[in-house]
């Protein structure tokens, strides 16, 4: 729940005015981008006008915490926000939700007839078929968002049942909202074909280097949540937290450092964060590595070291009161 991690952020920040730090600065690595972006958004509101409720309905008390406000802003590989991501890796050619192994073979990525090479040859994808198949992850996207408001839809009529019958039975079904499985999340065509969004990376995903595999095996992102966590985080479309949006509150000054071999942010991605960010002070830096910091080629310094010199310097000179130290 993201709207409940904000609370998790303005703890920290509390903590840290408390005990005499005169700057803060917010580093917030891949999905942490967002939320910490998010943070931002909310925290430049007066209390009244916060989010009151999270996506799912569930209230969250944004509107009674203290949300100091951080001095820097540091994007660490940002993707776009766990929900606008899942949809880029989501497999639209799941046909019932219930079967992992079900396909449309007109959506179907890991078919040669759709453009599909066998691994590690880099797929050949008409852009005409990258267009009906992202079309398509939305639409897949907006069944799983319309079951999970039906789910708490049924929990919530519950809820009202037993405040007039005083059944337990009604009682229990009011928190039952359940666990929703999300078949096949590692499936962005950009994995297996390396001339969309061309950058540095090698072929395969964030979860290995046959996504043909590993798009059917039980990890993924998202592929266990509740109704509530779903909207919430997991669904381009109803999550608050979307970074390019998100971003128009921050003014502070903002680093956002790209590793070139990324598998989940992208050269567009960082001018559309850097164009999205209201700072005047917005700062990029290249680095070679891939999105956890691994170096892209065996021998090569990490991406992690590289980085960490990067956001020293600029820490340094941007708050030079205090000591900075990178090892």
């Amino acid at each position: 729940m993201h709207e409940q991690a904000l609370l998790d952020m303005a703890a920290g920040q509390m903590f840290l005015r408390e005990r005499g730090f005169e700057n803060v600065v917010c580093i917030g690595h891949s999905g942490g981008a967002t939320l910490a972006a998010f943070y931002f958004e909310q925290a430049i509101q007066p209390s009244g006008g916060r989010l009151k409720q999270a996506p799912g309905g569930q209230p969250v008390a944004l509107a009674d915490a203290d949300m100091p406000l951080p001095d820097g802003l540091v994007l660490l590989a940002p993707h776009p926000g766990q929900g606008v991501l899942l949809e880029r890796v989501i497999d639209p050619s799941v046909l019932d939700e219930a079967d992992p192994l079900s396909v449309d073979p007109e959506l179907d990525p890991w078919s040669a007839m759709n453009g599909f090479m066998p691994p590690p040859t880099s797929s050949n994808y008409s852009q005409e078929f990258v267009d009906r198949y992202r079309r398509g992850q939305r639409d897949r996207v907006a069944k799983i968002d319309a079951f999970a408001r039906e789910r708490i839809g049924v929990a919530s009529n519950s809820k009202a049942y037993f405040a007039a019958s005083n059944d337990p039975q009604d009682e229990r079904a009011s928190v039952a909202t359940g666990v929703m499985t999300v078949h096949r999340t590692d499936a962005d065509l950009r994995s297996v074909d390396l001339s969309i969004d061309p950058n540095n990376r090698r072929y395969g995903s964030l979860f290995g280097p046959r996504p043909d595999l590993s798009d059917f095996g039980v990890a993924g992102f998202g592929r266990l949540a509740t109704p509530e966590a779903w909207l919430s985080t997991w669904s381009s479309i109803s999550s608050n937290a979307n970074l390019a949006r998100n971003l128009k509150a921050v003014t502070v000054p903002t680093l956002i450092v790209e590793f070139t071999g990324d598998q989940a942010c992208f050269p567009a991605d960082i001018a559309a964060f850097t164009a999205a960010c209201s700072a005047t002070d917005v700062e990029n830096v290249s680095i070679a590595g891939q999105h956890f910091g691994a170096p892209i080629h065996r021998g090569e310094t990490s991406g992690t070291q590289l980085a960490g010199s990067a956001m020293s310097n600029w820490m340094g000179e941007r708050f030079p009161t205090g000591a900075f130290v990178s090892m």
